[in-house]
């Protein structure tokens, strides 16, 4: 009979507008999207809960897939679990699935690798209705260069020239694996799709800013090769804004949510 036992640990994926928030992570002076789900959380089981998010994010990035897990310890359905929760949270914070898993598992630490879009629109005029969902960019860009720039990216580097410092601990692993960077042109808006095995903090944000650069300064493909070889972030472009930013899909080994 359903709902006769507990559900256990979960994997809740969720869709989200980062535009109201400071991020996922929870902050002293700030909402976040983690202290908003853990709030409706903790309103459905009837207890607060701790909750692992896959992945840190800026403020104003958004998800079209992010992925959480907890141990939820009542009686409940998977179904049962989204609508109560979609009931609670805002419009702009979606439950879209949950998936019982093992009791190991873990958002983060389970993660295998991560796709990110970045949407820049590029047009003289503005669109009113893209505000806070993409970059606007007003002059022409040289898609097949940035394209031939992007390939240098992919592959196991070492990413230091394309790192913002922050709090992050001081034996960080600069060398990151990027298994593809893709560059789309759909009407006026740019997408830019990249999948690693992981990020640095504002890399990729940095990584197509550079490549915007290149483009602006018709600067050769190679400048990406020249500037990873520097090791030093004031080689690199600039951070373009966080709005355009999406994670896009999480990848685990046993798991396959994404469609």
């Amino acid at each position: 009979m359903r709902n006769q036992e507990i559900l256990g640990n979960v994997l809740m994926v969720i869709s989200f507008d980062g535009g109201n928030y400071h991020g996922w992570q929870i902050q002293k002076n700030a909402v976040s999207i983690q202290e908003i789900f853990q709030e409706c959380l903790a309103k459905v089981i009837g207890k607060a809960i701790d909750i692992k998010g896959c992945s840190r994010t800026d403020v104003g990035v958004h998800a079209n897939v992010y992925c959480i897990s907890a141990d939820v310890p009542i009686k409940i359905s998977e179904d049962n679990l989204i609508f109560a929760l979609n009931n609670l949270l805002p419009n702009d914070i979606v439950v879209i699935k949950c998936l019982k898993t093992g009791e190991n598992f873990h958002a983060r630490y389970s993660c295998l690798a991560k796709e990110y879009v970045y949407k820049l629109y590029f047009s003289r005029i503005k669109d009113p209705f893209l505000n806070r969902k993409v970059f606007y960019y007003p002059r022409c860009l040289n898609i097949k260069l940035m394209k031939n720039a992007a390939k240098f990216f992919v592959g196991k580097h070492n990413f230091s020239s394309f790192y913002n410092k922050n709090n992050q601990k001081m034996d960080l692993d600069f060398t990151k694996n990027i298994f593809y960077f893709d560059i789309e042109k759909h009407e006026k808006i740019i997408e830019f799709r990249i999948k690693a095995d992981g990020f640095l903090y504002n890399m990729i944000r940095i990584m197509i800013g550079t490549l915007i650069k290149i483009s602006k300064d018709n600067l050769t493909p190679e400048t990406v090769k020249f500037i990873m070889n520097k090791k030093d972030r004031k080689y690199a472009g600039p951070t373009v804004p966080a709005c355009g930013l999406y994670i896009n899909k999480i990848f685990y080994c046993s798991l396959d949510f994404n469609n």
